[in-house]
C-alpha cells in the first residue's frame, strides 16, 4: 500500500507480513522489544547487535535472523548495508551508547564513536535501503531518538548532538521519500529501563555529585509529570503503529513519549 492510500477498516493493527525488518541494536532493550513486536506482526527481523550472544537470542525467539556487526566499523557497516540494509522494506535505527561527562573532560574518541554509531550509520543503513523501497513504492524508516533530541541535558555533549542530528536526518527522508511511499518518524522517549539506562546511574552521580541511590529520583525523574521509567514494549508498540496502515500519512514527525517532559 502506497503512501496516498488512506487507511481502511482495520488499518490500524499492524500488518507486516512478507515485510523484511532490520532493527540496530536489537540484543536488548528498546531494540529487542521492537524486534520482536514487529516479528508478531508477521515480519521477518533481522536482529542486529554487537554482542552475537544477544542477537542470536532474541532471533531464536521470534524466528529471526541474527546479524552480528560493530556499527562503528566502517567496513562492517557497508557490508551490512550491502547484504541487510539493501533488502529491507523497514529499517529501525536503534543502536546506541552513552558517555556522561561534563564538556571540558569529554574524551574527543568518545564523541567521535558514539556520532558514528548514532548518527552516521543510521545515514548509510537508509541510503542503502531506499532504492528497494523507492523501486517498491513502500518503505518505513523509525528512528529511535530521546526526549535529549529536542531538549539538551548538562554532562552529554555527544549524545545530545547524536540525537539532535537525528532527528534532522530524519525529517529530510521524510521529505525525500515521502513521494515515493516511504515514510521517516522519529521516537522520543525519555528514560527507558533499560541496560543503557542503568548504566548511566553511576556516571550520573559522579558527574553531579550525588549518591547513585539519588539519580532517578533527582534527575531521571525530575522533569517527566509521570513519575516512572518507560518500559521498552511501550516504545515498540509505538513503533509499530508508525509501521501500520494508519500510520501512512505520519511522516517527519518527532513522536514524544516523555511523560510532560518538553510540556514545560
Amino acid at each position: 500500500m502506497s503512501s496516498g492510500t488512506p487507511a481502511g477498516p482495520g488499518a490500524g493493527a499492524p500488518d507486516l507480513s512478507g515485510r523484511r525488518v532490520l532493527v540496530t541494536g536489537a540484543g536488548s532493550g528498546i531494540g529487542a522489544a521492537c524486534a520482536r513486536r514487529l516479528a508478531a506482526a508477521g515480519a521477518a527481523v533481522d536482529v542486529l547487535d554487537l554482542n552475537a550472544g544477544a542477537a542470536e537470542e532474541v532471533a531464536a525467539g521470534i524466528g529471526g535472523r541474527a546479524v552480528v556487526a560493530d556499527l562503528a566499523d566502517p567496513d562492517v557497516l557497508e557490508r551490512v548495508c550491502a547484504e541487510t540494509a539493501a533488502h529491507a522494506d523497514v529499517v529501525v535505527n536503534n543502536a546506541g551508547l552513552q558517555h556522561v561527562a561534563r564538556l571540558e573532560e569529554f574524551p574527543p574518541d568518545r564523541f567521535a564513536l558514539i556520532l558514528r554509531v548514532m548518527l552516521e550509520a543510521p545515514f548509510r543503513l537508509v541510503r542503502a535501503a531506499l532504492p528497494h523501497m523507492y523501486a517498491q513504492g513502500w518503505g518505513r524508516i523509525v528512528n529511535v531518538s530521546s526526549v535529549h533530541g529536542l531538549r539538551a541535558s548538562p554532562h552529554k555533549a555527544a549524545y545530545v548532538a547524536a540525537k539532535h542530528g537525528l532527528e534532522g536526518l530524519s525529517k529530510v527522508i521524510a521529505l525525500e521519500g515521502g513521494p515515493h511511499g516511504v515514510t521517516s518518524n522519529t521516537i522520543c522517549p525519555a528514560y527507558v529501563r533499560t541496560q543503557l539506562v542503568q548504566g548511566q546511574i553511576a556516571d550520573q552521580a559522579r558527574a553531579n555529585g550525588i549518591g547513585e541511590d539519588e539519580v532517578v529520583s533527582r534527575i531521571m525523574l525530575t522533569q517527566p509529570s509521570v513519575k516512572r521509567l518507560i518500559e521498552p514494549a511501550e516504545v515498540a508498540e509505538l513503533a509499530a503503529f508508525l509501521c501500520s496502515g494508519a500510520a501512512g500519512f505520519a511522516n517527519g514527525s518527532a513522536y514524544v513519549l516523555d511523560g510532560g517532559w518538553t510540556a514545560r
